[in-house]
């Protein structure tokens, strides 16, 4: 079977489309696709299982410790970080938080230029054990300025492996599996991050060791599980679908070419043409672009409050001792786990983005203010497990309903890398929003977190109405939509 095959999809005209509906005539296609190259209903779930397994779980295990490793500050913090550095009473703390954040985000625009020239497997690894090095780096540090320094290294290092995977993510998937799939990966990261808690406690025991601190100890062994999984990565992480670059024992070529086919019916852009820095700049007009980065910045901005300052809100303000406080961070996230691969396997099989965002957002929105100012304990830590599901779930959702409406290679680079970086700025934000003079109510910080939510109702509302617009004048025939880059396939439609 010829490998030019996914060309002959590009010829389908724009009137089946019209008169098949939005969804119907790629769904089709692809289908088509598994015909044309032979492939049986099993051999298709086998080879979608062996990407699934060396894909989504290897970049999940690496997220995980990048997870882990830019969020560790609250855990090293109660563990007696504060004490030994000085944190206490003055304003550290949070520039220690933000100093990450500003080279997290200057660095990632070119990250995914970068990442589709070298590769992934090169790419992606090597900045995970640099990273994991600098992290064992901080477990020696002596002062809160050594620390801040380290955690700058630490943000040039990380700024291009979430954008880098996310990219990588939606290059192998058709448009109504990649929901799942971007739940799977982050679900794996941050549920096994959430029981870092539980680890940080367990290495905590082993203050006193070599002279160092338990906070120290944190810092070390997680840098090292980094620099072991960065070594696997290596052998484990695949390539682009259209690379010619090899991968260790994965998929056979025929078995390329059908993923490359099918997601070129499916929506057209899996060839990569020359990178062009004008057209590659012009994406940042398209307004839609920024309205999803803004979604992951309110996002973000709760998911970052809650990984900085969780542990200090249930040791100080809801009164939980240090170990207590270290262990229940992690039955939130397991709660967030179920709620993110839910929404994901209802926005795939029911072909809908939008809805998940809002349901997401709205649990937020109920959790913050029982979380926040509610006189028991107790429920306020059932504010904890809303807040925490709601927010954390929205990533996810975010990720699948930026990849769903967007075409062309080098606009899914730009919008991967503007899309995490505003992520960034969002962490910033939830950085600095829990003031240490707020203490232990921490209200600006709610509030601030209450209005970024708010923003997102209304950023999906505006989106929707704006893809349904669009969509009926497709339908009449007005317009091609997504048909900025160079051999575009007729018949997009945006998903809301």
């Amino acid at each position: 079977m010829s490998s030019s095959s996914p060309t002959n999809e590009k010829s389908m005209d724009a009137e089946a489309f019209r008169e098949k509906g939005s969804d119907a005539e790629p769904i089709n296609a692809v289908l088509a696709v598994d015909d044309e190259y032979g492939i049986t209903p099993e051999e298709k779930k086998r080879i979608i299982r062996h990407v699934d397994r060396r894909l989504v779980l290897t970049v999940g295990a690496l997220y995980c410790v990048s997870l882990m490793d830019r969020t560790n500050l609250g855990a090293a913090s109660i563990a007696g970080m504060k004490v030994d550095l000085n944190l206490i009473g003055n304003n550290h703390y949070s520039i220690i938080s933000l100093l990450f954040f500003v080279t997290y985000i200057i660095f990632q625009p070119p990250s995914t230029v970068v990442v589709r020239k070298i590769g992934p497997r090169i790419f992606i690894t090597i900045i995970t054990f640099l990273w994991g090095c600098c992290l064992i780096g901080m477990g020696f540090a002596q002062d809160w300025k050594l620390l801040a320094g380290l955690r700058v290294v630490l943000g040039v290092l990380e700024a291009g492996f979430f954008p880098s995977c996310v990219y990588l993510l939606s290059t192998w998937y058709t448009r109504f599996e990649v929901g799942k799939r971007n739940s799977v990966f982050y679900m794996v990261g941050c549920v096994a991050s959430a029981f870092a808690g539980i680890l940080a406690y367990g290495i905590m025991q082993m203050a006193g060791i070599a002279n160092l601190n338990g906070w120290q100890w944190i810092f070390i062994v997680q840098g090292l599980i980094t620099v072991v999984l960065a070594v696997a990565g290596y052998w484990l992480l695949v390539d682009f679908p259209d690379s010619k670059r090899a991968t260790w024992a994965f998929l056979a070529e025929k078995d390329r070419q059908w993923i490359c086919a099918r997601v070129e019916a499916d929506r057209g852009d899996v060839k990569t043409p020359p990178f062009d820095l004008k057209t590659y700049l012009k994406v940042g007009m398209d307004l839609k672009v920024w309205a999803y980065a803004m979604i992951f910045f309110n996002t973000t901005t709760v998911t970052y409050a809650l990984a900085y300052f969780l542990p200090l809100i249930l040791n100080g303000n809801m009164g939980f001792s240090v170990a207590q406080a270290q262990c229940l961070i992690a039955p939130p996230y397991a709660l967030a786990g179920i709620v993110m691969y839910g929404g994901s396997w209802v926005g795939d099989k029911y072909r809908i983005r939008g809805p998940i965002v809002l349901f997401n957002t709205m649990l937020v929105l109920i959790g913050l203010p029982i979380m926040g100012f509610h006189s028991n304990a107790a429920v306020r830590y059932f504010g904890v497990f809303l807040t925490t599901a709601g927010a954390n779930s929205n990533v996810p959702a975010a990720m699948s309903y930026q990849a769903n409406n967007i075409r062309g290679q080098w606009k899914r680079a730009f919008c991967s890398a503007t899309f995490v970086a505003f992520g960034g700025i969002g962490g910033i934000a939830g950085s600095l929003v829990f003031r240490e003079q707020d203490y232990p109510g921490y209200g600006p910080g709610l509030y601030a977190c209450i209005a970024t939510s708010l923003l997102t109702l209304i950023i999906v509302g505006v989106l929707t109405f704006t893809f349904w617009l669009e969509n009926k004048k497709a339908d009449r025939g007005e317009k091609e939509l997504e048909s900025d880059e160079p051999g575009f396939q007729p018949g997009f439609r945006y998903t809301y």
